[in-house]
């Protein structure tokens, strides 16, 4: 059995990033600051130093430019990781991770594949003002061709991002600025985790929470304090967003009776619309509460504290939807 040890969250990429690089020379990462700087939150550090300059190669402030040809790189045999500094950059070569990188192979009968990863914090991290705490994970989850993954730790974060390194399909693989410093254990053998398999965090029978990314610790923190009340929630990390695992979900409802879904994003067009729909279809009858559901507030992110602080989902809102789920007050 591999031993265990704790790292953080930015050590686990690193490692992910390593380990295929080492095993693969057609893999380099390219991007802002990853080289010379060592990343712009350190999770390339030392990279430069082991693969060189044309394996780890530092852009220009371009994205649409190094994300194409990131692109027609994988079109062209090798398998490139594209760091964006925050997917809020990303909007700028979202036309080549939409309309090139995700629809190559169908566009080519199935002669081309693009396999690829953009990788990258997204979400709020802390007073970051509004044009810089966007999730964006249901905006790429929408489109066909592209695999989406958000995981909340360093475990998942090694073995999702080996997977997503490998896989021939392009992977918009989705972090956070304030989980890079999260620790936790990470075995140290070779290991892979399946995308499209959901994880249950805490086994529960009277209501299912939902979440990803840094969300987790809101879900997991109301359960802990739900159970203080005797109310046993059983929480699932979502860990990739497309495909996403509805049969875990469903099964998880069917043996709770109630789901309530924890997101950061804004409440419109969100995956937990798409969650909702799906259990409704598939688990309606087994159904004792209509769905609740915990999302960002319906504006953007303004910059003072108190606004952040309005805006995001809370230990205490989960609380609240919970009991409501359960027509406790």
């Amino acid at each position: 059995m591999a031993e265990e040890r704790i790292i953080a969250y930015r050590e686990a990429l690193r490692e992910a990033m390593n380990e295929e690089m080492r095993n693969d020379p057609n893999i380099f990462l390219m991007g802002e600051e990853v080289a010379e700087y060592n990343g712009a939150y350190k999770v390339s550090q030392g990279m430069l130093d082991e693969f060189g300059a044309k394996r780890v190669i530092d852009t220009p402030i371009a994205e649409l430019g190094f994300a194409g040809i990131g692109v027609g790189a994988a079109m062209n045999g090798l398998r490139p990781i594209i760091e964006f500094m925050t997917f809020n950059f990303a909007l700028l070569a979202i036309d080549q991770v939409v309309n090139s990188a995700a629809k190559m192979l169908e566009m080519s009968g199935g002669q081309i594949s693009c396999p690829i990863v953009f990788r990258g914090p997204s979400g709020s991290a802390g007073q970051l003002g509004a044009q810089h705490s966007q999730m964006f994970e249901n905006w790429y989850a929408n489109i066909p061709g592209l695999k989406v993954i958000s995981p909340s730790n360093p475990y998942d974060a090694k073995g999702l991002l080996k997977a997503a390194i490998r896989d021939n399909d392009p992977v918009v693989f989705m972090e956070s600025e304030v989980m890079y410093g999260d620790k936790g254990n990470v075995p140290e053998g070779e290991y892979i985790i399946e995308i499209g398999k959901a994880d249950i965090k805490r086994a529960g029978t009277d209501v299912t929470i939902v979440s990803f990314n840094k969300m987790m610790k809101v879900a997991l923190g109301a359960a802990e304090e739900l159970a203080k009340e005797g109310i046993n929630a059983e929480v699932i990390d979502l860990r990739t967003i497309r495909p996403l695992d509805f049969p875990m979900i469903v099964e998880s409802v069917k043996k709770t009776n109630r789901l309530v879904i924890v997101e950061e994003s804004w409440p419109f067009g969100s995956i937990s619309s798409e969650i909702t729909f799906q259990v409704q279809k598939h688990a309606f009858d087994y159904l004792d509460a209509p769905i609740k559901r915990v999302t960002g507030k319906d504006v953007n992110l303004g910059y003072a504290p108190t606004l952040v602080e309005a805006y995001l989902p809370t230990i205490a809102d989960t609380i609240k939807a919970v009991k409501s789920a359960m027509y406790v007050s």
